[in-house]
């Protein structure tokens, strides 16, 4: 703490010192030491940043860049199929690699969420609330599919929306390339494995 001292010849310098003193203090209060890390307590900054952003709360990441991303894919199954949907909204797999259904156009709809659709057919990839897979004409509740990578790098597709019994529910195709009603499907069963392949 600063001491105001008046002494002859030396006013001028101890009042310039003490407002030097508390500019400092004040500088040093307005720096972020600690961000909250949303669970009621507080850590200090893991390194320094350049960003102007200011960290503050729980939800500190902006995915905005995410939504809209678009892919174009062929989505090939462990089981050796390519899925399609058909002009008529029905779901399943084809050995043929030149087979117009099965291209798929994949958007990106929030964080870890997507919308596949059929370029040629215009149907969305869907399940509904029984477990059905199907191809839907217009974008809905049940397109929403959960797109992860797993352990084997392949993907698995679940419903973002419906669960059987407090369990994902996915899209498979056995190995006769028919589809699989979701509520028999499980992450780790390969059925529900498929590896998106780039189209130039």
């Amino acid at each position: 703490m600063c001491k105001w001292e008046v002494t002859k010849g030396a006013s001028a310098w101890s009042h310039v010192s003490c407002l030097s003193v508390l500019l400092l203090l004040l500088l040093c209060s307005a720096l972020p030491v600690a961000c909250h890390d949303g669970h009621g307590t507080l850590r200090s900054p893991r390194g320094a940043s350049s960003s102007s952003s200011v960290v503050v709360g729980r939800h500190v990441r902006s995915y905005s860049h995410l939504t809209g991303d678009v892919r174009k894919r062929k989505l090939f199954s462990y089981q050796k199929f390519f899925l399609r949907i058909d002009q008529n909204g029905t779901v399943n797999g084809t050995k043929s690699k030149d087979d117009p259904f099965s291209i798929l156009e994949i958007k990106s709809v929030d964080v870890g969420i997507v919308a596949i659709k059929g370029l040629d057919s215009n149907y969305y990839l869907a399940i509904n609330k029984k477990g059905v897979v199907y191809g839907a004409k217009e974008f809905g509740t049940d397109c929403k599919l959960i797109e992860r990578i797993e352990e084997n790098r392949y993907n698995t597709y679940a419903s973002a929306e419906w669960r059987n019994k407090k369990k994902p529910m996915f899209v498979g195709l056995n190995n006769s390339g028919k589809t699989v009603r979701a509520k028999k499907t499980r992450r780790k069963n390969t059925t529900t494995h498929f590896l998106p392949i780039p189209i130039p």
